[in-house]
C-alpha cells in the first residue's frame, strides 16, 4: 500500500471534464512514471484528433516515458502485471482500450474474459497505478449497434475495474467526488469545518463520513488544478498549537466576531466572556471534510484579464470635475478584475483575520513577554487599534491561534505534519468566509518575533540581506533597542546558515524560517484565491506569505492588495518582488493590519465614485443639471445662497466666467 492510502486508483468522468488532468495531478510527484497511451492512431487526415493526442504528449513532463498499447488489447494487462513496487503507471484511458478490443482486427475475442484479466491484473498489481476512463453510462442510448457494443463494453469495463481499485473518483466540470475512499483514509481525514463537538463521537468508529461517500461538498474545488484529497496512511505528529495538544485539523475555527453598532469608550470596563462590543459567531461551521493537499504547481483562478483595464478606461467617462481618481485608479481596476465586473461594487462584507503565533527563540529579542496574547484578547474583546477600525468599517473579526514557531536558529521552526496542517487550516478560514459572503479578506497578524521570521522568509525567497529587510525594534517605552535588533539580525543569519544546503522550496522555507503564523498565512491566500475572494495584504506576515504562494500557486498574489507598506523595509522589498505597487504612504504604524483597515474607507470611497457617477454629458451621459423626477430623487440638496451676489455652485464657489457649473 502506498503512502497514500492507495496504489490503484480509477479516475471516471465525461468528455473535458479534467479527469485527465486529475489523474497526471495524482501522480506529479513521483520521480518516474510510465504513461500507458491506449488510442489507436486513428485516420491520417482527421487532423483534430491527432491534436488532441499532441496536446497530451505535450502536457508530459520530460522525465515521463510512454508504451502505446493501442495494436494489442492484452498488451494493457502484461505491463500492470509485469510493475513492480517501486513503478508508477498512468493509464489513460479504458475508452480507447475498449475500442481497440472491439476492434473487427482482434474478432473473434473473448471480450469478457480479456475484461476479467485486466480487472486481475489491477487487483494485483504491486505498483502505483492509475487508471483513466471516461463514463459514458449517463447519456442517451447510441442508435447504432456499435455504439451500443461500446458502451457496454466500457460500462462492464469500468464496473470491474473499479471493484479491483482500492480507491474510485468521479471528476465532472473540474470537481472531484470521491465514490471509494481509501481505507487508510477514513480513519486519518479530518472533519474540517466542523465543530469540535461534532467531530468527536459524530460518527462511530471506523464510520463513512459525508465527504468518505462522495456527498454533497466532499469535492474540492480545485482538483484539477493540484488539489487533491489527502489519503495519508498512519497518523502524522500532532503540531503545537497554542489551544492545546490537538491538531490543528482538529480544531473547530475560532469564532466570527461582529461589530457593535458603536464602539464603548476606552475606560468601559470588560464584561463576561463572550459578551460585550461583539456578538456571537455568525454562522455554523458545516461538516464537510476537505482533506486537502496543498502542492506545488496549483492551478487556480486568475482575475478576469479585462474587465480590469476596461473600469479603468471607463473612468476618463465620469462625470467628474477634477483629473479623476489618481492612484486610486488601481484600486478599481483590482476590484474590476476580482469581481468579473467592468463597474466593480465597493466591498460591503469584510472580515478581519488576525494571526497570532510567536517565534522562540533570537527572533523575538526584545519583545515584551506576553505582550502579543494580550493583543490577541484585546482585538477579542472588541478593544484596540485593529477591533476598533474593524468596527467603524462594519468589518468582521476573527482571531486565529496559529501553532508556536520553535528557535529557527536552533532547528525548523515547525515540523512538515505542522506545516501541512497549517495550510490546511488556513485553507479552511478562507473558505468559511467566503461561503458566509464575505467580499474582501483583511489579513492582520500580532506575534513576537514575526518580523524577523518574515526576514528570513525573504531573505530565502528573494536573495535579501537579514539586516537591511528586518525592521527597527522599539521596545514598550517606544525607544529604539539597537541590542534586540542585533540579535534578531543574528539568528536570522544562523538560520539562514543552518538551512544553506536545504531545498528552497515553499513548504521547506515554512518549515525551517516561517512558522505557524506565516504557513497559516500562505493557507489563507491559497484558499482565498480557489474561492476568488481578495484579500488586503498589511505587513511582514502577509507579504511573506505571498512570497512563499508563488511556488505553490503563482496565481495567488494577483488577488492581493497592498494598500500602504507602512514604512517597513521587508514590505517594500516583497511588493517590488511580488508587483504591488503600495496605493498610499501613510507610514502608520498601528500593528499588521490595522493600516489596511485604516485606509479601507477611501479605497470604498473610489469604489463608489466609480459605480455611482454618471458618463458626462459631452459623452452622451444623463444631463446632470436635469431637474430631479420622482424617480430620480437626487442624492443631495445644494444649498440656497447665503444672500444676494454672484451665482454660487455647492457650498458658495463662485462661477468665473465660461467656467463649467458642474
Amino acid at each position: 500500500m502506498s503512502v497514500d492510502g492507495w496504489h490503484t486508483l480509477l479516475v471516471l468522468g465525461g468528455i473535458r471534464s479534467g479527469k485527465s488532468e486529475f489523474a497526471e495531478s495524482l501522480v506529479a510527484d513521483a520521480p518516474m512514471v510510465r504513461y500507458v497511451a491506449t488510442a489507436p492512431a486513428g485516420d491520417p487526415d482527421d487532423t483534430e484528433w491527432a491534436t488532441r493526442l499532441a496536446a497530451h504528449r505535450a502536457r508530459r513532463p520530460g522525465s515521463w516515458s510512454t508504451e502505446e498499447t493501442a495494436t494489442d488489447p492484452g498488451r494493457l494487462t502484461e505491463v500492470i502485471t509485469a510493475a513492480g513496487p517501486n513503478d508508477t503507471l498512468l493509464v489513460d484511458d479504458l475508452g480507447g482500450w475498449v475500442t481497440v478490443l472491439l476492434d473487427p482486427a482482434h474478432q473473434p475475442a473473448d471480450d469478457t474474459a480479456t475484461v476479467a484479466e485486466l480487472a486481475a491484473a489491477v487487483r494485483a498489481s504491486e505498483a502505483r497505478l492509475v487508471l483513466v476512463s471516461p463514463e459514458v453510462g449517463l447519456s442517451l442510448v447510441p442508435t447504432t449497434p456499435l455504439g451500443r457494443a461500446f458502451t457496454d463494453a466500457l460500462g462492464a469495463t469500468n464496473r470491474a475495474v473499479a471493484d479491483a481499485c482500492d480507491a474510485v473518483a468521479l471528476v465532472v466540470a473540474g470537481q472531484t467526488a470521491w465514490l471509494k475512499p481509501p481505507v487508510a483514509s477514513l480513519s486519518t481525514v479530518p472533519a474540517a469545518h466542523a465543530p469540535a463537538d461534532a467531530t468527536a463521537g459524530a460518527h462511530p468508529a471506523g464510520a463513512t463520513t459525508a465527504a468518505a461517500t462522495g456527498g454533497a461538498g466532499a469535492a474540492t474545488d480545485a482538483a484539477v488544478g493540484g488539489v487533491r484529497p489527502a489519503t495519508t496512511g498512519g497518523t502524522p505528529p500532532e503540531p503545537r498549537h497554542a489551544a492545546g495538544g490537538r491538531g490543528i485539523d482538529d480544531v473547530a475555527l475560532p469564532e466570527v466576531l461582529t461589530p457593535a453598532a458603536t464602539p464603548p469608550p476606552a475606560d468601559t470596563p470588560a464584561g463576561p466572556a463572550g459578551a460585550g462590543d461583539w456578538a456571537a459567531p455568525t454562522m455554523a461551521l458545516p461538516m464537510i471534510a476537505t482533506g486537502l493537499v496543498i502542492q506545488p504547481g496549483m492551478e487556480l483562478p486568475m482575475p478576469d484579464d479585462y474587465t480590469g483595464p476596461q473600469a479603468v478606461d471607463r473612468l476618463a467617462t465620469l462625470d467628474v470635475p477634477g483629473a479623476g481618481l489618481g492612484v486610486l485608479e488601481q484600486v478599481v481596476g483590482f476590484a474590476a478584475a476580482t469581481q468579473g465586473s467592468a463597474n466593480p461594487r465597493p466591498w460591503a462584507s469584510v472580515r478581519v483575520l488576525l494571526l497570532h503565533g510567536d517565534h522562540e527563540g533570537g527572533a523575538s529579542a526584545g519583545a515584551v513577554a506576553g505582550e502579543s496574547a494580550r493583543r490577541a484578547r484585546q482585538a477579542r474583546a472588541g478593544r484596540g487599534a485593529l477591533a476598533r477600525l474593524a468596527a467603524e468599517n462594519g468589518a468582521s473579526l476573527q482571531v486565529v491561534e496559529a501553532p508556536a514557531s520553535a528557535p529557527f536558529e536552533d532547528g525548523p521552526a515547525l515540523t512538515g505534519e505542522q506545516v501541512e496542517a497549517a495550510l490546511r487550516y488556513g485553507w479552511r478560514l478562507a473558505e468559511q468566509a467566503a461561503d458566509a459572503g464575505v467580499q474582501l479578506l483583511v489579513l492582520a497578524a500580532c506575534g513576537a518575533g514575526a518580523e524577523a521570521a518574515a526576514a528570513a522568509v525573504l531573505a530565502a525567497t528573494a536573495g535579501a540581506e537579514p539586516p537591511a529587510v528586518l525592521g527597527r525594534v522599539v521596545n514598550d517605552q517606544g525607544e529604539i533597542d539597537d541590542n534586540a535588533w542585533m540579535v534578531r539580525c543574528a539568528a536570522v543569519r544562523d538560520a539562514l546558515h543552518r538551512t544553506r544546503r536545504s531545498p528552497r522550496e515553499a513548504k521547506d522555507i515554512l518549515a525551517e524560517l516561517g512558522g505557524g503564523d506565516i504557513a497559516t498565512a500562505t493557507g489563507v491566500l491559497l484558499g482565498a484565491t480557489a474561492r476568488r475572494v481578495p484579500v488586503l495584504l498589511d505587513g511582514p506576515v502577509g507579504t511573506a506569505a505571498g512570497m512563499v504562494s508563488r511556488d505553490l500557486a503563482g496565481q495567488a498574489r494577483h488577488w492581493c492588495l497592498l494598500p500602504d507598506h507602512g514604512g517597513r523595509p521587508g514590505v517594500r522589498l516583497a511588493a517590488d518582488v511580488l508587483g504591488l505597487t503600495p496605493l498610499l504612504d501613510l507610514r502608520l504604524d498601528l500593528g499588521e493590519g490595522a493600516t489596511a483597515l485604516a485606509a479601507l474607507p477611501l479605497l470604498r470611497s473610489a469604489l463608489t465614485l466609480a459605480a455611482s457617477l454618471p458618463v458626462h454629458p459631452s459623452l452622451g451621459g444623463a444631463d446632470s443639471e436635469a431637474p430631479a423626477g420622482p424617480a430620480d430623487e437626487p442624492d443631495f440638496t445644494e444649498p440656497e445662497p447665503a444672500g444676494p451676489g454672484p451665482t454660487t455652485v455647492g457650498y458658495d464657489q463662485p462661477v468665473s466666467p465660461g467656467r463649467r457649473a458642474d
